[in-house]
């Protein structure tokens, strides 16, 4: 049930480009993160390579491709070899599809308590709870 939001630069142009981003990350996520497909939520945004800087030059002037993933998880629930061996997968499928990457290229995993995420209107908390009760889900 994570929402990610994907921002990228990149010189190369293809009509499938967002989808083949948002199909990378759908599957990483599901197969590092064990996170469920079906809930997983994705959001892809390009940025002109003029408008993106690193390094105190545009990426536009150094010719190089970039991405700022940030993905929104219930605390606790991977571990810290998890979301290491995620951000190093993620960092060379992104390659294959975006072309050679800036060095300062992010992803970030921002646990979010599980009081305070959720979708649907309810909770993760109560999603778990729920579940180890084996009782049906409600809204507040």
């Amino acid at each position: 049930m994570p929402l990610i939001t994907v921002s990228y630069t990149t010189s190369r142009q293809s009509p499938s480009l967002k989808a083949d981003i948002a199909n990378a990350v759908s599957e990483l996520t599901a197969e590092i993160l064990h996170k469920d497909p079906k809930v997983t939520a994705i959001i892809v945004k390009s940025v002109d390579a003029g408008d993106w800087f690193a390094g105190g030059k545009s990426l536009a002037e150094q010719k190089l491709a970039s991405y700022w993933i940030d993905i929104h998880v219930t605390e606790g629930t991977n571990t810290k070899d998890e979301k290491a061996a995620y951000l190093a997968a993620m960092f060379k499928r992104m390659a294959g599809i975006l072309g050679p990457l800036h060095p300062e290229t992010y992803l970030h995993v921002d646990e979010v308590k599980g009081d305070a995420y959720g979708f649907g209107g309810l909770t993760q908390e109560r999603r778990y709870i729920a579940g180890k009760l084996e009782v049906a889900l409600k809204a507040a």
